[in-house]
């Protein structure tokens, strides 16, 4: 079973450049992977390049602060993500294990599940940006 199969629709985010088009070529590459491990791990690769999408639009330049986690930036930038900042946040300790060689800690299902997750994140933000894309073009 692939849980992501696309229903043959171009990314929401296609028609606004390619903002989306790292993360969409990590969720192939989920899609792809034979191993959970490995499924896991580009799907949490996609969503940090959904995320990297949000902050290139978002994001304001010259923080000059200390270094913060990519999630707790995209829910203070885009708050209408701030709850799939969380659950990725949330999510980020395995990652890392995963990453380390604990490739037994996750399951098909739960690999399965993150690139579900992954892809409908990336679609709600493919959707905003289109949206802002169009917004931008009747303004101007």
């Amino acid at each position: 079973m692939n849980p992501v199969s696309g229903q043959g629709n171009p990314s929401p985010g296609s028609r606004n450049g390619s903002a989306l088009d790292p993360a969409r070529a990590a969720l192939l590459a989920a899609e792809l992977a034979e191993s959970p491990a490995e499924r896991y791990l580009a799907a949490q690769l996609a969503a940090l390049r959904v995320a990297a999408a949000i902050l290139g639009t978002r994001a304001k330049s010259g923080g000059g602060g200390r270094p913060r986690n990519v999630w707790q930036v995209v829910g203070e930038v885009a708050p209408e993500f701030a709850e799939w900042a969380g659950f990725f946040a949330a999510t980020q300790g395995k990652r890392q294990a995963v990453a380390a060689g604990a490739t037994a800690l996750v399951s098909h299902r739960e690999a399965d599940d993150l690139v579900r997750d992954a892809q409908a994140f990336h679609d709600a933000v493919g959707r905003r940006l289109s949206r802002s894309v169009e917004r931008a073009r009747g303004a101007g």
